[in-house]
């Protein structure tokens, strides 16, 4: 959404103002530009593209609905907490364009009157990547079963330290992958040090078989950038960046799902470097929590988790991450005076639509302030998604288990380790 073209207030209001007049070229598509056209075209997530009149036009009746009813474009954060970069957020004079076209017969207008088409790198929504690593080989899944994470290690080959501005997880099939997640392994980390690079393997199957997986260095790895369904690609500020040391590996963790049809994947991820000097390094942690039950029938049952930050930090973004079940989700921040804010509320969790809410300022995080959450889960039979309202849920990696985990992005100074944000300083012996 970056990188598209706004929509004038006054072009809107004029075409709200006079239905009969909006047309496909002069009214309707500034608005698919601004709002529509990264999900719809070929080869991203929507399933039909927005790009033509001729692309447009059959699914106009259908467009009305999906923004009366507040279903597109998806946006989730309830507007009393918070104000967001990426709000996508359709105005009411969009709505009211988009609303008219369809209710006078989807006219499409002059060419001349089109604005210029928005320019996008195929295959791509970062643009051109400086580096694109894919794994080497396909990947085979199943028709039926269920799939234990994979892993996949790909040498960055980097000589020196890269900062990275834009990062984003391109599965190459849509249909099976479910999610990736890029780690950054730095040189010299144990973790996954005994296996082969380019090679999938299964940490859990390799336990359940007794077979050595080699070091178990987790804390040592960094989450650079991830996929999920709905997710966008990382788009840092400029002046901040997440930091790829040289000789470090991705290692790519793979949640396949069998679909009933037996598919391939050949995943990558793209990279574009920071053009500019780096003052502060972005980070992305997790407040999360692994022991829950949520019991059988359950329609509203919260699960909680917090942390302190250890340092002053600015708080960049924000996503929550459930499975079936996920109902709603909120995060806190409790200050050291002990004030309460509520940073995002997302009273209706969508499970296909994982969005990052990136503040529209960073937030300032004070030393000692506690971030809290809070997910809320349906285990009844009223949830549709509900695989089996019968059974009490634990934390689990397949998506008819759950997670409750309150994704967030940090910044902080590039010159300080950002462990240094989590770990509790130890006492000298003498209090002050």
């Amino acid at each position: 959404m970056r990188f598209l073209l706004a929509l004038t207030a006054a072009g809107a209001a004029l075409a709200a103002s006079n239905p009969k007049s909006v047309t496909y070229y002069k009214d309707v598509l500034p608005v698919l530009q601004k709002n529509c056209q990264t999900c719809h075209r070929p080869g991203e997530a929507a399933p039909m593209a927005f790009l033509t009149y001729e692309q447009t036009r059959p699914w106009a009746k259908a467009i009305k609905a999906s923004v009366l009813g507040k279903q597109m474009p998806p946006w989730f954060a309830d507007a009393a907490h918070g104000k967001w970069a990426n709000d996508r957020t359709l105005s009411a004079d969009e709505i009211a364009t988009l609303s008219s076209w369809a209710d006078n017969g989807a006219k499409e207008g002059n060419k001349k009157d089109a604005p210029a088409p928005v320019t996008f790198v195929q295959g791509w929504g970062i643009g051109k990547p400086d580096l694109v690593l894919e794994m080497p080989e396909s990947y085979s899944v199943p028709d039926s079963g269920t799939i234990e994470y994979q892993y996949i290690i790909i040498p960055t080959g980097l000589k020196e330290d890269k900062w990275i501005q834009m990062a984003e997880a391109r599965p190459g099939n849509r249909q099976t992958v479910h999610h990736i997640i890029a780690f950054v392994r730095e040189p010299g980390s144990k973790w996954f040090a005994d296996q082969k690079p380019g090679v999938a393997f299964s940490p859990k199957t390799m336990a359940s078989n007794g077979q050595r997986q080699g070091g178990n260095d987790e804390a040592s790895r960094e989450f650079l950038v991830g996929f999920a369904p709905g997710s966008p690609p990382e788009v840092l500020r400029p002046g901040t960046a997440k930091l790829l040391k040289a000789g470090s590996d991705l290692v790519l963790q793979m949640h396949y799902t069998a679909t009933g049809k037996a598919g391939t994947d050949k995943s990558a991820i793209g990279l574009v470097f920071a053009k500019d000097a780096v003052e502060k390094r972005v980070f992305t942690s997790a407040v999360t929590t692994n022991k829950f039950v949520i019991p059988a029938g359950a329609s509203s049952h919260d699960v909680k988790a917090s942390m302190t930050l250890q340092e002053d930090a600015d708080l960049v973004s924000l996503l929550p991450h459930m499975h079936l079940r996920g109902k709603a989700f909120e995060y806190r921040a409790v200050y050291p005076t002990g004030e309460t804010e509520v940073l995002l509320k997302v009273p209706a969790y969508r499970f296909d639509w994982q969005l990052w809410y990136e503040f529209a300022s960073p937030k300032r995080i004070p030393k000692g302030t506690r971030l809290e959450v809070t997910g809320t889960f349906d285990n009844s039979a009223n949830n549709r998604f509900n695989p089996d309202a019968t059974k009490d849920v634990k934390w689990g990696e397949q998506s008819w288990e759950e997670m409750m985990m309150g994704f967030f992005d940090v910044a902080f100074d590039a010159k300080k380790d950002p462990m240094d944000l989590f770990r509790p300083k130890k006492r000298t012996g003498t209090d002050d």
